[in-house]
Parts: C-alpha cells; sequence; structure tokens
C-alpha cells in the first residue's frame, strides 16, 4: 500500500512562530528555516524531527519575510522594513546586507535562480500595486516590472527559463520566460482565481507550481500550462509560503499564519530547490 499524497497534518505546535511566520526554506541537512519564530524578527530553525527554537535575531529594526539559500549554502532573507535582502553566513551565522534599495516598497518574497539572481516581489499593500526586482550576485538591483498589482508569491522554473510571480488580491499568476542574463520576456497570464488570496510559490522538477491560497487554507499544485491538478486542504486558514524538504525532496512543508505554526505533507514529486541540492552535491564529489 502506497503513502497518502497531498494531505496534510501539524509538524510544529500551534502558536510557536507569530502571525509574521513566512519564508520556509531548507538547508541541505534538513533542517527548515522560517522567519518569526517565537517573536518578530527571528529566523527559527526546525529540525526534520519538529523540534524548533530561535537560531537568529535580525539586526535592530530588520523583519524577515522570503528566505532561500544558493547552491553555496548561504541563506538570503527578504527583510520588508530596512528595505534589504540579508545574507547570513550559515556557519558564524553572520548577517550582512547584500543589497538595499531604498526604492523598494517592501521586499517580501524572494526566489534564486542557480546562478544566484535573486528576484524579489514588492508589493505597496496599501494601493494594491506592486513591482519586481533582480539582485544580481554582486548586490546590484535592477527594477525589472512597476504598475503591477500586489505582487508575492514569486519562483523560478526547474531550468531557469521562467519567472512565475503572483499578484495577491488580483488573484492573478503571470509567466515570464527568462533569459540567461535575468531579463524577462513573453509575459503572459497562467491562471487567475475568483476568490481568496495568493502568497508564496514553489516548483517541483517537473514544473508544476505550488501556490499557497491565502484565507482558503489551501494548496494547490497547477501544471506548467495552468492546470489545476491537486488541492492540498490545511488545518489553518491564512497559509503564507511553502517549501520541499525530507530525505527525498518529497516533503513539502507550509508556513501557516493564523495559527503560527508549520504543517506538512507528501507530494509526488521532489521540490526544485531539493534537486539543486543534490545536483551541486554530486558536482562537489566528482570534482574530490
Amino acid at each position: 500500500m502506497g503513502e497518502e499524497l497531498f494531505v496534510s497534518r501539524e509538524l510544529t505546535p500551534v502558536g510557536g512562530f507569530t502571525e509574521g511566520i513566512e519564508g520556509p526554506a531548507c538547508d541541505r541537512d534538513g533542517n527548515l528555516y522560517a522567519v518569526n519564530y517565537d517573536h518578530q524578527g527571528t529566523i527559527g530553525r526546525v529540525t526534520p524531527e519538529g523540534e524548533a527554537s530561535v537560531f537568529l535575531e535580525l539586526p535592530e529594526g530588520s523583519v524577515g519575510n522570503g528566505i532561500r539559500f544558493n547552491l553555496e549554502g548561504e541563506m538570503f532573507v527578504a527583510d520588508y522594513t530596512g528595505h534589504n535582502v540579508l545574507r547570513v553566513d550559515m556557519g558564524t551565522r553572520a548577517v550582512a546586507v547584500h543589497c538595499h534599495e531604498p526604492r523598494m516598497n517592501q521586499p517580501n518574497d524572494i526566489a534564486i535562480a542557480s546562478n544566484g539572481t535573486i528576484f524579489a516581489s514588492d508589493p505597496s499593500w496599501s494601493d494594491s500595486t506592486g513591482q519586481i526586482w533582480r539582485v544580481d550576485v554582486d548586490g546590484t538591483v535592477e527594477l525589472l516590472e512597476s504598475g503591477m498589482g500586489t505582487t508575492n508569491g514569486i519562483e523560478v522554473g526547474p531550468e531557469d527559463r521562467v519567472l512565475y510571480v503572483n499578484e495577491s488580491v488580483q488573484r492573478r499568476i503571470w509567466a515570464y520566460d527568462l533569459g540567461p542574463d535575468g531579463e524577462m520576456s513573453n509575459k503572459r497570464l497562467l491562471i487567475e482565481f475568483e476568490d481568496y488570496g495568493l502568497d508564496g510559490m514553489r516548483c517541483d522538477v517537473a514544473g508544476n507550481l505550488y501556490v499557497t491560497r491565502w484565507g482558503k487554507g489551501e494548496v494547490v499544485k497547477l501544471s506548467p500550462g495552468g492546470e489545476l491538478l491537486a488541492r492540498v486542504a490545511l488545518a489553518g486558514k491564512n497559509c503564507t509560503n511553502l517549501t520541499f524538504g525530507g530525505p527525498d525532496g518529497r516533503t513539502c512543508y507550509v508556513t501557516v499564519a493564523d495559527r503560527g505554526n508549520i504543517e506538512v505533507f507528501r507530494a509526488d514529486l521532489p521540490g526544485r530547490d531539493w534537486w539543486l541540492w543534490q545536483m551541486a552535491a554530486e558536482r562537489e564529489l566528482k570534482a574530490e
């Protein structure tokens, strides 16, 4: 009898994180990180067994949102109060400013290409507009698009050829072709929802897109063409983001704001981020 897929359960206790829980990302060892554990301004670490603790305190005035790792194992954090993307040395836990951009409303979610280029969503919640930024490896910032709806979830496809960006209030997901220099083109509407909101997104290795439906308590799985493939019902309603991890990359962790905890379910395919970790590890072994 096979394992049960797309059925959520609680991983961490309700209330362990604040309502600002966001930005889940796994390191190579399978530890999960999310912002605002215990109190605002922290990054929490959750072991594969579900034991949570404060990993670090961000600098005063900074509050994290999206988290991503590059292939070298450095952590990047969208600091929405400081208009920064922060870089964390995982060995020393030292926090540095990777980029600072006063023109940003607030860097919200971030996605990272395999070459280390970061893409950041930048919503303005007060007037339901948004922007997209690119942050190059050296910290150079470039505005890619403005005049959008409330840009929120953002993700790069498995071969760095597609960028997905959603607009929470307008309930739309856009797809762009990505060039080798990180330029966007051929903008097209992937799907538009009739109700509730949209938040964080992640791709699996086949390019299927997992999307958190804020207010509905649901994660949906979409094909690369925008077809609805699966729904995952959650205990909480205000799901903010998700990531893949676990020994085989098929464990999906979901951050839930109204319950201040993390839920988990099993997927049928590994996540893109996990697969990139494996490819990097194989290259390192061959180089030794």
